[in-house]
């Protein structure tokens, strides 16, 4: 950290929040929370997280204000409706959104909260999930000015292993859907190579270290395909938010005229999976509609 550390503010206390103020908090950072689930909240006080009542509050109280919240609404919320940020922002202040939203939606927001209050908007999604977040160890890609990417930098070394800077406001967000693409339909694939392995009677647990070494090595069947052969599918991070990350792809890659037929593919498995109830469970559950051992 450097040495004149910043008071921070957290909204949005889900997996990844209290994974994010875990680490925070261990570091020393005196952070405030905010989520709109109590519970949340109070879990985070556990470890140390300053309870506020609202994302005025919060930010009343911070010199950066750091946001990860389910989708493009509900940052919108946090950050201008009743009790938002906006109340409470000026041009001391900095906002840096890991939420993964709409491009955009996220240059607009980031314009409005200029034009309205002066504060400046890094986008920053993430990549590698809650472990990587109490890690440090994400990768995360950003997109804001230069000064505001400075400014930003010494606390974003604190989280990531590889922090970024994309381009301008929007920049990061085209990057993590570029990361979506590359994860997403990893999964489905890991899916398929599994099922194919069980079905052919051989020792599936074994294919990391058969083929690991190869073209087929990869961090993910690494870390995500023994997590599948066990089928643990314990949330790092949801189905359902797999889906409406493939449903903005979509709408990204239409917008710029690219198409994108493996990830409208994984797309429609993924709404399957999601209409069988199955959105509460970790993107490595779509081995469930491969498996013929699976009944639900």
């Amino acid at each position: 950290m450097n040495d004149q550390i910043p008071k921070l503010g957290f909204i949005g206390l889900g997996l990844m929040g209290q994974a994010f103020t875990r680490r925070l908090c261990g570091l020393g950072y005196q952070v405030t929370g905010f989520d709109l689930n109590r519970a949340k909240v109070e879990t985070a006080a556990g470890h140390g997280v300053l309870a506020a009542s609202s994302a005025a509050e919060l930010t009343a109280r911070s010199d950066i204000v750091l946001l990860c919240v389910t989708s493009t609404d509900a940052v919108r919320v946090a950050v201008f409706g009743p009790g938002g940020v906006v109340e409470a922002a000026n041009g001391g202040k900095l906002l840096v959104d890991h939420s993964t939203t709409i491009v955009q939606a996220t240059k607009d927001m980031a314009a409005e909260l200029r034009v309205r209050t002066a504060m400046a908007w890094v986008d920053a999604p993430v990549s590698g999930g809650p472990p990587a977040a109490a890690a440090g160890s994400l990768a995360i890609m950003a997109g804001g000015g230069d000064d505001d990417i400075a400014r930003a930098a010494p606390l974003m070394a604190d989280l990531a292993a590889r922090f970024t800077h994309m381009g301008a406001v929007g920049a990061g967000q085209i990057t993590k859907m570029v990361n979506q693409v590359l994860v997403l339909n990893n999964y489905a694939v890991l899916a398929e190579a599994l099922a194919l392995a069980e079905a052919g009677g051989i020792n599936a647990a074994k294919i990391p270290e058969a083929l690991g070494a190869g073209h087929a090595g990869s961090n993910m069947l690494a870390s995500m395909y023994p997590r599948m052969v066990a089928r643990d599918f314990a949330p790092a991070g949801f189905a359902r938010q797999i889906l409406k990350d493939l449903d903005m792809l979509y709408d990204l890659a239409k917008d710029l005229a690219v198409p994108t037929p493996m990830s409208s593919q994984s797309a429609n498995l993924y709404r399957i999976l999601n209409s069988k109830g199955h959105g509460e469970l970790d993107g490595i559950a779509v081995l469930k509609l491969f498996d013929g051992n699976d009944s639900v």
